[in-house]
């Protein structure tokens, strides 16, 4: 990976093979799976075992998992190790009721000694590298995670994520960022830091990148219906120039893309399904694109969607692209950081 690398973040429901292969070839240099049970995998739920698909064009990619126990935790770390990814990620960090309750994701963030506990049982399982992706604390009166970091690192991870904010603020108000700059200089920690949320601007990664010394930008709601997030990001901070946004052969060309890997991974019934949520959001803000949309999301095979995105591309021949305004998406399927 580059010096100061961009990931894209595990988003359930959105981080299938189809998406990371999109956002890898937009310039993303690290790519996660959605993220996968321990449970459900150790007793072979056909749903988590899908989940573990990975293909050569989106390396390096890694496999998330979440769980609150230690058995289970080992023995899944087991099978991820035989799919061949290039990492195992745990979420620690997941907001949401159901992975709380069971005493995952967030949930681990009120008991250190068992997260602590979880992660050496992952790490003792596989010969891959093992990271983690996890938030500030579980409310404002417990923000550990310079302890946190700390002892993960002591246990044998090889990176952190840390996304700025503690569970109880789920999604809402602004990313902190503040203490992922002091984990990242505290000088006993020596592996990667990577920072996320919020990022939204070029801008805005570059003054991250340089304010608070991280060593990489993990970026999730900004790419959904926007890879190009990554190339702009990328451009920016190497030249301090804004690109503009992507044209309408871009644009058509990512739906093809994404279509394309769709119908090959899902078939041609579910793969066209699972699109008719996706035109929009690389459609957006054409003007008067409305209609193809409505249009698009009723066509029942891949012939038809090809010829009418061939005339949206002959339509919108001569749009000119402004630069880009990336808007973070209001995404609350089941579980993203």
């Amino acid at each position: 990976m580059p010096e100061f690398p961009l990931l894209l973040a595990p988003m359930e429901d959105v981080s299938d093979p189809p998406f990371r292969a999109v956002c890898k070839a937009n310039g993303a240099d690290l790519t996660y799976t959605e993220f996968i049970s321990t449970q459900s995998l150790v007793k072979g739920a056909i749903k988590a075992q899908r989940k573990l698909d990975i293909f050569e064009a989106e390396r390096p990619v890694g496999i998330q998992l979440y769980g609150g126990d230690e058995e289970s935790m080992e023995l899944a770390a087991a099978i991820v190790d035989t799919t061949n990814p290039d990492l195992l990620d745990i979420n620690f960090g997941c907001p949401v009721k159901g992975v709380v309750h069971k005493g995952a994701g967030a949930g681990v963030l009120k008991d250190l000694d068992r997260m602590v506990r979880l992660t050496e049982a992952c790490v003792r399982a596989t010969r891959l590298p093992v990271t983690v992706k996890t938030r500030l604390g579980w409310d404002e009166d417990s923000k550990n995670i310079e302890e946190v970091a700390m002892r993960l690192q002591d246990v044998g991870i090889q990176a952190l994520t840390i996304h700025g904010r503690t569970r109880c603020q789920l999604y809402k108000g602004e990313a902190d960022w503040t203490l992922i700059g002091k984990v990242k200089n505290n000088p006993r920690i020596k592996i990667p830091i990577f920072g996320n949320g919020d990022i939204n601007s070029p801008q805005k990664a570059k003054e991250y990148k340089d304010r608070y010394g991280i060593d990489g930008i993990m970026v999730g709601r900004a790419a959904i219906g926007y890879p190009w997030i990554f190339r702009e990001i990328r451009h920016y901070i190497e030249t301090g120039e804004v690109l503009t946004g992507p044209s309408i052969k871009e644009r058509v060309a990512v739906c093809r893309q994404h279509l394309s890997g769709a119908l090959s991974w899902n078939g041609p019934v579910q793969g066209l399904n699972e699109m008719r949520g996706r035109y929009g959001h690389y459609l957006k803000g054409l003007p008067g694109i409305q209609e193809y949309q409505r249009r698009l999301v009723r066509l029942s095979s891949p012939e038809a969607v090809e010829e009418l995105l061939s005339g949206i591309e002959n339509e919108y021949q001569g749009f000119v692209p402004t630069t880009s305004t990336i808007r973070l998406v209001d995404y609350h399927a089941n579980c993203t950081l």
